[in-house]
């Protein structure tokens, strides 16, 4: 009889640290940012564990590492002050696999599913450009630019604006200025920025429809909690840009949750260059009462303002 030799599995990065306190805005729970801040620190952590950290492919190879593509579900919550272990191991091609873990009950919870894809991106500040060592070759792109994306023409006569928020459009539109603070190597805004501009997009359209977080929290007694997001880097946006960033809600499901779609674009010329997307699955728990915990039922009324069919709640 032939033993079946069975592969053997990768050695995870494991990793531990606890959420950033800016993170507890509603009593002590965590946002889900702060999850997904957690996965970059799991990922640069991984990159040292195989040779070569971030710092040193800049200066030593000219490469930038950037999270080009990051997607994430959120079975428990994460609270101020718990301690948080974080696993990555290498999947297929340029995706990596991580965890976050945090002890629940005198038991392991996992607290994070998430799938990253990572570029190591040559970076026109740096002083030398070499190819990354062994075995970070395989991450390395001539540049960051994916296939997904959608660039826009905006035709003679027109606007930015009126291009992607046409006559009869329930979404929002929303431009704002890349700061140096989103930006990675002098130049690119990086992907936790385009995670923030997630988080406050949504906030200014649940704010738009009348359904703001610190009103549902006084009227409803309503916490916003997500449990589903990803987030895409599409192409290059520069330092100092305008980011016109459009988010829809594009579905209410089984009356708990909401989808949204976001997606970024910065004009040069009469060109919509598409440089970022994202998607999120996001509802409202109770937090008062004898119903603290659940989520809370999206009537009828509340489901047209999200679609943009009403006028608030």
């Amino acid at each position: 009889m032939t033993d079946i030799q069975l592969a053997p599995q990768p050695i995870p990065t494991v990793l531990e640290g606890r959420p950033r306190y800016e993170g507890a805005n509603i009593r002590t729970w965590i946002g889900f940012k702060h999850f997904m801040y957690l996965v970059e620190e799991a990922v640069l952590a991984w990159l040292r564990d195989q040779g070569a950290g971030a710092r040193e492919l800049f200066h030593e190879y000219g490469l930038g590492a950037e999270i080009v593509d990051c997607s994430v579900q959120l079975p428990a919550v994460l609270e101020v002050d718990d301690l948080v272990r974080a696993e990555v191991v290498a999947a297929s091609g340029r995706q990596l696999q991580v965890r976050l873990l945090v002890d629940r009950d005198g038991g392991e919870t996992v607290a994070l599913r998430g799938k990253v894809t990572l570029a190591l991106v040559p970076e026109r500040d740096a002083a030398m450009h070499r190819m990354a060592p062994s075995p970070l070759d395989a991450y390395q792109v001539a540049e960051l630019r994916e296939g997904t994306a959608r660039d826009l023409e905006i035709p003679g006569g027109l606007t930015a604006e009126s291009v992607l928020r046409p006559p009869g459009s329930t979404g929002l539109l929303w431009s704002w200025r890349a700061p140096y603070f989103y930006c990675h190597f002098s130049d690119r805004v990086q992907h936790s920025g385009f995670v923030r501009c997630l988080e406050e997009v949504v906030d200014r359209y649940l704010d738009s429809r009348g359904l703001a977080v610190g009103r549902m929290l006084a009227l409803r007694s309503w916490i916003p909690v997500v449990s589903r997001a990803r987030v895409r880097m599409l192409s290059p946006a520069h330092m100092e840009e305008t980011i016109h960033t459009v988010f829809q809600v594009t579905d209410v499901l089984r009356s708990v949750m909401f989808d949204g779609r976001m997606d970024c674009y910065v004009q040069r010329g009469q060109t919509l260059f598409h440089v970022a997307t994202a998607t999120i699955l996001h509802g409202y728990a109770i937090s008062r009462g004898p119903e603290a915990g659940q989520l809370a039922q999206l009537d009828a009324e509340v489901t047209r303002t999200l679609l943009g069919d009403g006028d608030g709640a």
